[in-house]
Formats: structure tokens, sequence, C-alpha cells
């Protein structure tokens, strides 16, 4: 299970390139991300290198911000991988509340990062299927 930095952030000119300048002045490598956004705000989703001192940077800077579990599951590199795993999410009765692509730096696999309602539950499934969790 990883831990990912969810940011609110005000929907205007410039906002995102401030939160990805913090977490580069800060060292801070970012590893995956998604952005959902509203007519006002958004939410920036990150997996990071350093996800405690990413949250202590946003929030110093006035960013409302918190640490989230995800699950990072490696996937092979082919077609039909993502679709056998969310197969096998549904087969079990597991909902999928958002998911996004990341990749495995060290074996160049992508990584599904995923967030369900009860996220050790479903690593715990996934592993005993044959998924590999980061």
């Amino acid at each position: 299970m990883i831990r990912q930095v969810s940011v609110y952030a005000e929907n205007k000119k410039g906002c995102f390139r401030r939160i990805t300048g913090l977490l580069t002045d800060s060292g801070i490598n970012i590893l995956g991300s998604v952005t959902n956004d509203s007519a006002e705000y958004g939410i920036v989703r990150l997996v990071v290198s350093d996800p405690e001192k990413a949250k202590e940077e946003l929030l110093g800077a006035g960013y409302l911000c918190r640490l989230t579990p995800v699950l990072g599951i490696e996937l092979d590199d082919e077609v039909g991988a993502l679709n056998r795993l969310l197969t096998e999410l549904e087969n079990t009765n597991i909902n999928v509340d958002y998911l996004y692509l990341s990749y495995n730096r060290a074996t160049g696999k992508p990584i599904m990062v995923l967030h369900t309602a009860d996220t050790a539950q479903v690593e715990n499934i996934l592993v005993s299927r044959g998924y590999h969790a980061i």
C-alpha cells in the first residue's frame, strides 16, 4: 500500500505549476498524478517520492491536503492487462473509486494506482490472485 497526496487547489491559472514548483524545490519526485476539476476548485492527486515531506511543504504553503492510502498494482504492458484487473475486481464485487497510471522505474512496467473503500482488503485479494502490489 502506498500513500497518495491529495491537494485541494483553486482552479486558477498557474496553480498546478506552483504545486509542482514547490515539490521540485523540496526535492520531491512526482511518480504519478491525476487532476480532477470543478468550476472553482480541483483535486490534484499525486504519488510522490516522499509523501510526508510533500504534505508538510504543501501545508506550509497554505494548501489544504491530506495523505490517502491507495494501491499500486503492477501490470504487464500488454493489451488487456487493465481489463483483466478490472474484471477481477468486478467479479469480487469491488468498486474502484478512481484510478490512474504510473510506472515502476525498476521494471519499466505500468502501475495502476487505485482507490477503493477498503484498500488493505483489496490488496490481499489481488495478491492472493497473483497480482504484484507496490
